[in-house]
């Protein structure tokens, strides 16, 4: 269906076409990030388009961005085969979404605290040196935020304001290549809220945590900024250890 017009496609059919690629693609970047669909499996466009009900040309533009993250390779007289987890662009929010629906999702969640660990200290650190004053305040006012909404039980203004925190701190480092981790700290704080790896309500210490890294990048003192969010970070990792063996699901030692 084409407007009279310009000859362009409709809207309706255009938004169609976009919820079966993001439905296509959600479905086999989940079965392949799960291990339902094993490195190696090779794929094929036909059989695609017939199990999931769609055009060649939807399976073809869903195999195009599966590609571009690492996940498949397209070779021709073999088709579409799996390529091994070591390929994949971990760093992508949505193969760390995808992989988050895992049964491995635990496993996943420490690799990205661990990688947190290594980057948010340093950008408190960073920030402490670079933060405007209006940026600076604005982390305090974010801080007393979330303690509030931490103290009402208030689970999903909480996320809002931890996600915004945690991305403020990025960016007020100054680092371009720190502020470009702000997608993958927010999947991490989602994750851990969606598959109840958060407690109902936040631990105090951790609340005050974040006041204190607030407070130190507006006084200016990055090694108490740094140590503050060292402390977040292993309040969160202590947070899902205790959950996990609680609940019997296995990590890392």
């Amino acid at each position: 269906m084409v407007t009279p017009s310009t000859g362009e496609a409709a809207p309706s059919l255009v938004a169609a076409q976009a919820g079966l690629h993001a439905r296509v693609l959600d479905e086999l970047g989940t079965a392949i990030c799960s291990g339902q669909l094993a490195p190696g499996s090779v794929l094929y466009i036909d059989d695609l388009a017939d199990q999931c009900a769609v055009s060649r040309s939807v399976v073809r533009e869903v195999l195009r961005v599966l590609a571009s993250m690492g996940l498949v390779d397209t070779r021709r007289r073999v088709g579409t085969q799996i390529r091994p987890a070591s390929d994949w662009n971990v760093f992508d929010p949505q193969v760390i979404r995808w992989r988050l629906a895992s049964a491995d999702r635990i496993v996943q969640l420490r690799s990205l605290t661990e990688l947190r660990t290594a980057v948010e200290p340093q950008a408190a650190a960073l920030a402490a040196e670079r933060a405007t004053p209006d940026e600076a305040s604005d982390l305090v006012g974010l801080a007393a935020k979330m303690w509030a909404a931490g103290k009402a039980g208030n689970e999903a203004e909480f996320l809002r304001l931890d996600i915004e925190f945690h991305r403020q701190v990025l960016l007020s480092s100054g680092n371009e290549m720190f502020v470009k981790l702000q997608e993958l700290v927010a999947e991490v704080l989602t994750g851990r809220h969606h598959y109840a790896l958060m407690p109902h309500y936040p631990d105090e210490h951790a609340l005050q945590h974040h006041a204190d890294v607030a407070q130190a990048i507006q006084r200016h003192d990055g090694e108490r900024a740094r140590d503050a969010m060292v402390h977040i970070m292993e309040q969160a990792m202590n947070e899902m250890r205790s959950i996990w063996e609680r609940t019997g699901v296995p990590g890392r030692d």
